[in-house]
């Protein structure tokens, strides 16, 4: 197994679109991947038509999660880093009405989405709940190529044994301080006298010079400031997807901004700012915006919203906190990616929520002068009290819970952070203890509450 230390900061943190990175972002690098073979086979000139079948997550919530759009365009050669959010729908209905799409942006082959996008609500992959299988067939409907791809949470893609997207599966160089779990790392940070992000750092410097971390770095900032911007000054008054959900943020933006700043202040009014920054991000994430996974999209909106609280609210802000923010909530990531899982529909909304709750606990506990001891410590609650987070979303749509768990999971983790700060990093239930149960429970939890909207809200839900 590889060590979580093999995983990258940058594997973790991508720039790509909404709704979802295990539904979204996944499949679409997937049919890049089934392009890539052909391509390298030589095979694309035989090839005439293109099936597309979605197994078990992907197809009983894989319309409500836009996986229908990603496989089509992803087909198209359209990548999630680069793919313009406005053109998907519009390029969607284009193919629907002509039933062609354009394989890899140059070649017309028919493609029929009412039978040749088959969503196979009963069938599962033996490997994920979220598989899918791509085949290229000849003029004569023989088959060219097939292969099955598995979309594995945060937009990391499996095939057999190699994870496509991951540096390490590539080759990737040898880190100076390899670990595979908390009590490794915090051993590490101890003997070089270093504090998580530190550690992190060094491991990048392996991948890439310093030069390039940071411009990665501040690009990832940069994009989760903008989603925040977008969401905040948005026009639009319902999101898309037919459960009439009204967008809040702008509004809630607007009430916030005319409090005078000499006014008598609400002590907790600063919580309000934190619900509206991971409001704002998560709204543009259900829009189909652009939108950074973090880990995933689902919960894209709680480490943006935690860094925008330091960044915006608290004294000892410093201008290299962003950077080890992101560095400290990506080593806590590596951990939960290697040990458990970051899919939804694997694990339930404790590996999504749950985990970027741990990631930007930890994060914001060592940018405001936690030891690493009080790091583990905050991101170990993080989760903890996240454990058994089902995922349910309501019609398959990442809105309801899923926007305002986002608010809430940012809450959460400042109080968490809070907790730890305050304590001296001696706790009874270590991270990788709570990582291991979240893994169990994750395990034991019925898959009618793991991303298939046959269980809890989902199904308790009425339209008035």
């Amino acid at each position: 197994m590889l060590e979580a230390s093999s995983i990258s900061v940058f594997d973790l943190f991508t720039i790509g679109i909404g709704p979802s990175s295990s539904h979204a972002v996944g499949p679409m690098r997937a049919a890049a991947c089934f392009l890539k073979v052909l391509a390298d086979g030589q095979m694309m000139e035989a090839v005439s038509g293109i099936t597309v079948k979605l197994f078990g997550s992907l197809a009983l919530t894989g319309r409500g999660h836009g996986t229908d759009k990603a496989v089509v365009l992803g087909l198209e050669g359209e990548l999630p880093e680069t793919v313009n959010p406005e053109r998907i729908p519009r390029r969607f209905d284009e193919i629907a009405q002509t039933s062609q799409l354009r394989l890899a942006g140059w070649k017309d082959v028919p493609f029929d989405l009412r039978r040749d996008l088959a969503f196979l609500t009963t069938q599962n992959l033996p490997r994920h709940p979220n598989g899918l299988q791509f085949s290229a067939l000849a003029g004569d409907g023989s088959e060219v190529l097939s292969r099955q791809y598995y979309s594995i949470g945060g937009g990391f893609v499996l095939e057999g044994d190699a994870e496509l997207n991951a540096l390490s599966s590539a080759g990737g160089p040898e880190v100076p301080f390899p670990f595979s779990s908390a009590a490794q790392l915090l051993e590490i940070c101890r003997h070089q006298n270093l504090p998580f992000s530190q550690v992190i750092l060094r491991n990048e410097l392996a991948r890439r010079d310093s030069d390039d971390i940071n411009r990665r770095l501040d690009a990832i900032w940069n994009a989760m400031q903008e989603c925040v911007e977008r969401g905040c000054n948005s026009s639009e008054q319902e999101l898309p997807g037919g459960l009439r959900v009204r967008r809040r943020a702008a509004k809630l933006y607007q009430q916030l901004s005319q409090i005078s700043a000499t006014a008598r202040r609400d002590p907790l009014e600063v919580l309000d700012w934190v619900d509206l920054f991971a409001l704002a991000v998560n709204e543009e994430n259900a829009a189909g915006g652009r939108v950074v996974t973090a880990p995933t999209n689902g919960a894209a909106g709680i480490v943006p919203a935690v860094m925008h609280y330091y960044d915006r609210f608290c004294p000892k802000q410093t201008p290299d906190g962003i950077h080890r923010f992101l560095l400290t909530a990506g080593g806590i990531a590596m951990l939960y990616k290697r040990n458990a899982s970051i899919s939804g529909a694997e694990v339930g909304c404790q590996g999504e929520v749950g985990v970027a709750c741990s990631m930007a606990a930890g994060a914001l506990t060592e940018v405001l002068g936690g030891t690493p001891e009080q790091v583990e410590t905050a991101a170990e609650i993080g989760m903890e009290h996240n454990l058994g987070l089902t995922c349910d979303p309501v019609k398959g749509l990442v809105q309801v819970p899923c926007i305002e768990r986002n608010a809430m999971g940012a809450v959460k983790a400042i109080n968490a952070a809070r907790l730890a700060l305050r304590g001296d990093g001696q706790h009874k239930i270590s991270l990788d203890r709570v990582i291991e149960v979240m893994r169990r429970t994750g395990a034991d939890m019925l898959d009618k509450y793991k991303e298939t909207s046959r269980g809890g809200l989902a199904v308790n839900f009425t339209e008035c």
